[in-house]
Protein backbone atom coordinates (compact mmCIF):
# COMPACT_ATOMS: atom_id res chain seq x y z
CA UNK A 1 0.00 0.00 0.00
CA UNK A 2 2.98 2.54 0.66
CA UNK A 3 4.81 1.35 -2.41
CA UNK A 4 1.94 2.23 -4.05
CA UNK A 5 1.05 5.72 -2.83
CA UNK A 6 5.27 6.41 -3.01
CA UNK A 7 5.42 5.24 -7.10
CA UNK A 8 2.30 7.82 -7.67
CA UNK A 9 3.98 10.35 -5.47
CA UNK A 10 1.66 10.59 -2.63
CA UNK A 11 4.16 10.54 -0.43
CA UNK A 12 6.80 13.43 0.23
CA UNK A 13 10.32 12.58 -0.13
CA UNK A 14 11.21 12.72 3.33
CA UNK A 15 8.81 10.36 4.10
CA UNK A 16 10.12 8.20 1.62
CA UNK A 17 13.27 8.24 2.74
CA UNK A 18 12.72 7.33 6.35
CA UNK A 19 10.88 4.56 5.63
CA UNK A 20 13.86 3.52 3.77
CA UNK A 21 16.34 4.24 6.86
CA UNK A 22 13.89 2.10 8.59
CA UNK A 23 13.97 -0.67 6.50
CA UNK A 24 17.88 -0.34 6.24
CA UNK A 25 18.15 -0.93 9.76
CA UNK A 26 15.66 -3.85 10.01
CA UNK A 27 18.12 -5.65 7.17
CA UNK A 28 21.16 -4.87 9.81
CA UNK A 29 18.67 -6.04 12.67
CA UNK A 30 18.24 -9.57 11.08
CA UNK A 31 21.59 -10.47 9.91
CA UNK A 32 22.87 -9.58 13.75
CA UNK A 33 20.25 -11.73 15.04
CA UNK A 34 20.71 -14.60 12.20
CA UNK A 35 24.53 -14.53 12.88
CA UNK A 36 25.02 -14.53 9.17
CA UNK A 37 28.49 -14.81 8.60
CA UNK A 38 30.51 -14.41 4.85
CA UNK A 39 31.30 -18.27 5.03
CA UNK A 40 27.83 -19.38 5.47
CA UNK A 41 26.91 -17.18 2.37
CA UNK A 42 29.87 -18.86 0.73
CA UNK A 43 28.58 -22.16 1.38
CA UNK A 44 25.03 -21.33 -0.22
CA UNK A 45 26.40 -19.75 -3.40
CA UNK A 46 28.52 -22.98 -3.92
CA UNK A 47 24.94 -24.77 -4.19
CA UNK A 48 23.92 -22.66 -6.74
CA UNK A 49 24.44 -24.50 -10.44
CA UNK A 50 23.80 -21.27 -12.54
CA UNK A 51 26.70 -18.88 -12.87
CA UNK A 52 24.41 -16.22 -12.56
CA UNK A 53 19.86 -15.90 -12.38
CA UNK A 54 17.28 -14.05 -14.10
CA UNK A 55 19.94 -12.46 -16.38
CA UNK A 56 17.05 -11.73 -18.72
CA UNK A 57 15.11 -9.85 -16.29
CA UNK A 58 17.94 -7.90 -14.88
CA UNK A 59 19.18 -7.03 -18.38
CA UNK A 60 15.62 -5.41 -18.85
CA UNK A 61 15.76 -3.75 -15.25
CA UNK A 62 18.34 -1.58 -16.49
CA UNK A 63 20.38 -1.97 -19.52
CA UNK A 64 18.15 -2.17 -22.34
CA UNK A 65 16.36 1.09 -20.99
CA UNK A 66 16.75 3.67 -23.74
CA UNK A 67 20.47 5.17 -23.71
CA UNK A 68 18.47 8.76 -24.18
CA UNK A 69 17.35 8.37 -20.34
CA UNK A 70 21.00 7.51 -18.89
CA UNK A 71 22.50 10.32 -21.19
CA UNK A 72 20.01 12.43 -19.22
CA UNK A 73 21.11 11.45 -15.81
CA UNK A 74 24.62 9.99 -15.76
CA UNK A 75 27.90 12.41 -16.34
CA UNK A 76 29.51 12.62 -19.37
CA UNK A 77 31.51 9.09 -19.44
CA UNK A 78 27.96 7.36 -18.79
CA UNK A 79 29.47 5.58 -16.00
CA UNK A 80 26.68 3.72 -13.87
CA UNK A 81 28.59 2.73 -11.30
CA UNK A 82 30.28 4.92 -7.99
CA UNK A 83 32.09 7.94 -8.92
CA UNK A 84 35.03 9.08 -6.56
CA UNK A 85 34.57 12.74 -4.77
CA UNK A 86 38.08 13.80 -3.38
CA UNK A 87 36.45 16.95 -2.68
CA UNK A 88 33.14 18.99 -2.13
CA UNK A 89 33.71 21.14 -5.57
CA UNK A 90 34.09 17.97 -7.88
CA UNK A 91 31.28 17.56 -10.56
CA UNK A 92 30.04 14.02 -11.68
CA UNK A 93 32.18 14.24 -14.62
CA UNK A 94 35.33 14.63 -12.41
CA UNK A 95 33.78 11.92 -9.89
CA UNK A 96 33.52 9.84 -12.84
CA UNK A 97 36.95 10.33 -14.42
CA UNK A 98 38.60 10.28 -10.74
CA UNK A 99 37.14 6.52 -10.40
CA UNK A 100 38.22 5.40 -13.87
CA UNK A 101 41.78 6.67 -12.88
CA UNK A 102 41.69 5.12 -9.94
CA UNK A 103 40.34 1.85 -11.32
CA UNK A 104 43.19 1.64 -13.95
CA UNK A 105 45.95 2.42 -11.35
CA UNK A 106 44.96 -0.62 -8.61
CA UNK A 107 44.14 -2.97 -12.00
CA UNK A 108 48.02 -2.27 -12.40
CA UNK A 109 47.60 -1.51 -16.65
CA UNK A 110 50.08 -0.33 -19.01
CA UNK A 111 50.34 0.22 -22.25
CA UNK A 112 50.41 -2.37 -24.52
CA UNK A 113 48.52 -5.41 -22.62
CA UNK A 114 45.64 -7.17 -24.01
CA UNK A 115 42.41 -6.38 -21.52
CA UNK A 116 39.03 -8.15 -21.07
CA UNK A 117 36.18 -6.21 -19.20
CA UNK A 118 33.73 -8.23 -17.82
CA UNK A 119 29.94 -6.31 -17.76
CA UNK A 120 31.06 -3.12 -19.39
CA UNK A 121 27.83 -0.91 -19.37
CA UNK A 122 27.79 1.67 -21.58
CA UNK A 123 31.50 1.55 -21.90
CA UNK A 124 33.02 4.30 -19.72
CA UNK A 125 35.73 2.36 -18.61
CA UNK A 126 36.90 0.51 -21.96
CA UNK A 127 36.70 3.39 -23.50
CA UNK A 128 38.62 5.56 -21.42
CA UNK A 129 41.33 2.36 -21.48
CA UNK A 130 41.14 2.50 -25.37
CA UNK A 131 41.78 6.28 -25.11
CA UNK A 132 44.54 6.08 -22.64
CA UNK A 133 46.37 3.07 -23.64
CA UNK A 134 46.17 3.10 -26.70
CA UNK A 135 49.04 -0.02 -27.51
CA UNK A 136 46.38 -2.04 -25.42
CA UNK A 137 43.67 -4.26 -26.75
CA UNK A 138 40.70 -3.71 -25.21
CA UNK A 139 37.99 -6.56 -25.28
CA UNK A 140 34.13 -5.92 -23.78
CA UNK A 141 31.71 -7.90 -23.00
CA UNK A 142 27.36 -6.37 -22.33
CA UNK A 143 24.72 -8.27 -21.59
CA UNK A 144 23.07 -5.53 -23.58
CA UNK A 145 22.73 -4.99 -27.52
CA UNK A 146 21.96 -1.46 -27.15
CA UNK A 147 25.01 -0.88 -24.91
CA UNK A 148 27.11 -2.22 -27.40
CA UNK A 149 25.66 -0.01 -30.17
CA UNK A 150 26.53 2.75 -28.15
CA UNK A 151 30.20 1.77 -27.83
CA UNK A 152 30.67 1.10 -30.97
CA UNK A 153 29.27 4.57 -31.83
CA UNK A 154 31.42 6.31 -29.22
CA UNK A 155 34.42 4.54 -30.54
CA UNK A 156 34.32 5.54 -33.91
CA UNK A 157 33.68 8.99 -32.92
CA UNK A 158 36.60 9.17 -30.93
CA UNK A 159 38.96 7.69 -33.32
CA UNK A 160 39.71 4.53 -31.22
CA UNK A 161 40.18 0.98 -33.01
CA UNK A 162 41.53 -0.88 -30.24
CA UNK A 163 37.97 -1.48 -28.81
CA UNK A 164 35.44 -4.71 -29.58
CA UNK A 165 32.30 -5.53 -27.99
CA UNK A 166 30.43 -8.57 -27.36
CA UNK A 167 27.42 -8.93 -26.88
CA UNK A 168 26.66 -12.15 -24.84
CA UNK A 169 25.48 -13.86 -21.32
CA UNK A 170 28.38 -14.10 -18.95
CA UNK A 171 27.02 -17.46 -17.88
CA UNK A 172 27.90 -19.22 -21.44
CA UNK A 173 30.37 -16.37 -22.66
CA UNK A 174 33.81 -17.67 -24.19
CA UNK A 175 36.20 -14.74 -25.07
CA UNK A 176 38.39 -15.05 -28.75
CA UNK A 177 41.59 -14.92 -26.61
CA UNK A 178 43.63 -14.65 -23.66
CA UNK A 179 44.21 -11.46 -21.54
CA UNK A 180 46.80 -9.85 -19.41
CA UNK A 181 44.00 -8.33 -17.58
CA UNK A 182 40.32 -8.99 -16.54
CA UNK A 183 38.66 -6.33 -15.48
CA UNK A 184 35.09 -6.04 -13.66
CA UNK A 185 33.09 -3.09 -12.31
CA UNK A 186 29.74 -3.94 -10.87
CA UNK A 187 29.00 -6.85 -12.30
CA UNK A 188 30.02 -9.84 -9.83
CA UNK A 189 26.81 -8.30 -7.99
CA UNK A 190 24.40 -9.96 -10.39
CA UNK A 191 26.47 -13.26 -10.39
CA UNK A 192 25.78 -16.33 -7.93
CA UNK A 193 28.18 -19.07 -8.74
CA UNK A 194 31.65 -17.23 -8.13
CA UNK A 195 33.76 -20.63 -7.96
CA UNK A 196 32.72 -21.32 -11.51
CA UNK A 197 33.45 -17.88 -13.17
CA UNK A 198 36.41 -17.69 -11.16
CA UNK A 199 37.78 -20.79 -12.47
CA UNK A 200 37.11 -19.52 -15.95
CA UNK A 201 38.65 -16.21 -15.93
CA UNK A 202 41.79 -18.15 -14.65
CA UNK A 203 41.60 -19.77 -17.46
CA UNK A 204 41.78 -16.87 -19.65
CA UNK A 205 44.64 -15.05 -18.12
CA UNK A 206 47.96 -15.03 -19.66
CA UNK A 207 50.94 -15.69 -17.55
CA UNK A 208 51.51 -13.12 -14.74
CA UNK A 209 48.07 -11.75 -15.58
CA UNK A 210 45.34 -11.05 -12.71
CA UNK A 211 41.75 -9.86 -12.41
CA UNK A 212 40.56 -6.64 -10.91
CA UNK A 213 37.41 -6.56 -9.41
CA UNK A 214 34.96 -3.77 -8.43
CA UNK A 215 31.84 -4.43 -6.26
CA UNK A 216 29.55 -2.51 -3.78
CA UNK A 217 29.20 -4.63 -0.25
CA UNK A 218 28.26 -4.46 2.86
CA UNK A 219 31.32 -4.25 5.63
CA UNK A 220 30.51 -7.25 6.72
CA UNK A 221 26.98 -9.31 5.98
CA UNK A 222 26.24 -11.01 2.37
CA UNK A 223 22.51 -11.72 1.16
CA UNK A 224 20.64 -12.35 -1.77
CA UNK A 225 17.74 -9.91 -3.66
CA UNK A 226 14.60 -12.40 -4.07
CA UNK A 227 11.01 -11.82 -3.68
CA UNK A 228 10.08 -13.41 -0.10
CA UNK A 229 6.07 -13.38 -0.44
CA UNK A 230 5.88 -14.51 3.09
CA UNK A 231 8.21 -12.54 5.23
CA UNK A 232 8.70 -9.79 2.75
CA UNK A 233 6.25 -6.80 3.04
CA UNK A 234 5.94 -5.23 -0.69
CA UNK A 235 8.73 -2.37 0.09
CA UNK A 236 11.57 -4.93 1.03
CA UNK A 237 10.65 -7.17 -2.05
CA UNK A 238 10.59 -3.81 -4.34
CA UNK A 239 14.29 -3.40 -5.05
CA UNK A 240 14.12 -7.09 -6.15
CA UNK A 241 11.27 -6.80 -8.57
CA UNK A 242 11.93 -3.34 -10.17
CA UNK A 243 15.51 -3.08 -10.20
CA UNK A 244 18.11 -6.44 -8.97
CA UNK A 245 16.32 -9.72 -9.56
CA UNK A 246 18.43 -12.29 -9.05
CA UNK A 247 21.28 -10.11 -7.64
CA UNK A 248 22.79 -10.26 -4.38
CA UNK A 249 24.88 -8.13 -2.21
CA UNK A 250 28.19 -9.45 -1.51
CA UNK A 251 30.27 -8.82 1.57
CA UNK A 252 33.37 -7.36 1.90
CA UNK A 253 35.17 -10.67 2.53
CA UNK A 254 33.57 -12.57 0.20
CA UNK A 255 35.35 -13.04 -2.51
CA UNK A 256 38.02 -14.29 -0.19
CA UNK A 257 35.66 -17.50 0.16
CA UNK A 258 36.76 -18.45 -2.78
CA UNK A 259 40.26 -18.93 -3.03
CA UNK A 260 40.32 -22.71 -4.93
CA UNK A 261 41.37 -20.64 -8.33
CA UNK A 262 42.29 -17.02 -7.77
CA UNK A 263 43.60 -15.58 -4.70
CA UNK A 264 42.88 -11.47 -3.31
CA UNK A 265 46.74 -9.82 -3.31
CA UNK A 266 45.36 -6.47 -2.41
CA UNK A 267 41.61 -5.23 -1.66
CA UNK A 268 40.55 -1.78 -0.78
CA UNK A 269 37.51 -0.42 1.30
CA UNK A 270 36.00 2.96 -0.33
CA UNK A 271 33.24 4.68 1.97
CA UNK A 272 29.94 4.71 1.05
CA UNK A 273 29.44 7.99 1.13
CA UNK A 274 31.13 8.19 -2.23
CA UNK A 275 28.27 5.97 -3.94
CA UNK A 276 25.55 8.11 -1.81
CA UNK A 277 26.85 10.99 -3.21
CA UNK A 278 27.09 9.51 -6.23
CA UNK A 279 23.34 8.44 -6.67
CA UNK A 280 22.37 11.86 -5.04
CA UNK A 281 23.72 13.80 -8.21
CA UNK A 282 21.74 11.36 -10.43
CA UNK A 283 18.91 12.32 -8.55
CA UNK A 284 19.03 15.74 -9.05
CA UNK A 285 20.10 15.22 -12.61
CA UNK A 286 17.37 12.97 -13.11
CA UNK A 287 14.84 15.86 -11.67
CA UNK A 288 16.43 18.71 -13.32
CA UNK A 289 15.86 17.03 -17.06
CA UNK A 290 12.80 15.18 -16.34
CA UNK A 291 10.81 15.86 -19.71
CA UNK A 292 13.36 14.60 -21.48
CA UNK A 293 13.81 11.45 -18.84
CA UNK A 294 10.29 10.85 -19.47
CA UNK A 295 10.28 11.66 -23.14
CA UNK A 296 12.64 8.88 -23.36
CA UNK A 297 11.11 6.22 -20.68
CA UNK A 298 8.48 6.25 -23.40
CA UNK A 299 10.34 5.18 -25.85
CA UNK A 300 10.80 1.63 -23.87
CA UNK A 301 9.16 -1.51 -23.33
CA UNK A 302 7.99 -0.85 -19.93
CA UNK A 303 4.23 -1.33 -19.89
CA UNK A 304 4.20 0.69 -16.63
CA UNK A 305 3.06 4.48 -16.85
CA UNK A 306 5.68 6.61 -17.24
CA UNK A 307 4.73 8.56 -14.78
CA UNK A 308 5.10 5.50 -12.81
CA UNK A 309 8.52 4.43 -14.33
CA UNK A 310 9.84 7.97 -13.74
CA UNK A 311 9.27 7.82 -9.80
CA UNK A 312 10.45 4.55 -9.77
CA UNK A 313 13.67 5.65 -11.05
CA UNK A 314 14.06 8.10 -8.32
CA UNK A 315 13.18 6.38 -5.34
CA UNK A 316 15.68 3.50 -6.60
CA UNK A 317 18.53 6.38 -6.70
CA UNK A 318 16.55 7.61 -3.45
CA UNK A 319 17.02 3.84 -1.44
CA UNK A 320 20.76 3.90 -3.19
CA UNK A 321 21.48 7.04 -1.09
CA UNK A 322 20.19 5.97 1.71
CA UNK A 323 21.89 2.63 1.69
CA UNK A 324 25.29 3.95 0.91
CA UNK A 325 25.35 6.78 3.46
CA UNK A 326 23.70 4.82 6.31
CA UNK A 327 25.86 5.39 9.21
CA UNK A 328 28.14 7.53 7.25
CA UNK A 329 29.44 5.07 4.91
CA UNK A 330 30.51 3.01 7.40
CA UNK A 331 27.99 0.16 6.56
CA UNK A 332 27.87 -0.50 3.19
CA UNK A 333 30.39 0.84 0.57
CA UNK A 334 32.90 -0.20 -2.22
CA UNK A 335 35.69 -2.81 -2.53
CA UNK A 336 37.96 -2.95 -4.92
CA UNK A 337 40.00 -6.38 -4.94
CA UNK A 338 43.29 -7.54 -7.41
CA UNK A 339 43.67 -11.60 -7.55
CA UNK A 340 46.13 -13.53 -9.42
CA UNK A 341 45.51 -17.13 -9.74
CA UNK A 342 46.77 -19.82 -6.69
CA UNK A 343 49.72 -21.36 -6.70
Amino acid sequence: MLTTLAEKRYLPDRAIRYGMRRLLAERLRKSRLAEESTADFAKWLREVDEVAVATDQANSQHYEVPTEFFETVLGPHLKYSCGYWDSPEVSLGESEAAMLSLTCQRARLVDGQQVLELGCGWGSLSLWMAEHYPASQITAMSNSATQREYILQQAEERGLNNLVVHTANIASFEPPGTYDRVVSVEMFEHVRNYQNLLSRIRSWLNPGGQLFVHIFCHRQFAYPFEVDAEQGSDAQNWMTQHFFTGGVMPSYDLLREFADHMVVDDSWWIDGRHYARTCETWLKQLDVNHSKAKAALAEGDNPAPVTVQLQRWRMFFMACAELFSYDAGRQWGVGHYLLKPRG
